[in-house]
């Protein structure tokens, strides 16, 4: 789901994927690495929710694949958005009843 996310902001590159992953939740999710995210990009690919485009890149004669969210990868990301939503208002309803926590 954050993959989608990020990917829907904008058309984007794995590298840019990372960065932002990592500037906005590294803390959380523990620290992104290019052995983790491209695989789970090729996933998303394979499964159609996105779709990347090649770049020729200027840095070193290869080329940059840029990603962006298909119809279905759209679709499937409103559904993830709205299931999160009323996952957390599940959990926050138990978080609430927590009166007393011994230390």
């Amino acid at each position: 789901m954050i993959l989608l996310c990020l990917i829907a902001e904008k058309e984007t590159y794995g590298y840019e994927i990372i960065t932002e992953l990592n500037r906005t939740g590294g803390e959380i999710f523990g620290y992104a690495k290019e052995g983790t995210i491209y695989p789970m990009l090729y996933r998303l690919q394979a499964a159609g929710l996105i779709q990347c485009r090649l770049v020729p890149s200027q840095a070193n004669g290869g080329s940059k694949k840029y990603y962006s969210l298909t119809g279905k990868g759209k679709e499937t990301l409103r559904e993830l958005i709205s299931f999160w939503h009323s996952y957390t208002v599940c959990v926050d309803r138990f978080l609430n009843t927590v009166k007393n926590l011994e230390a």
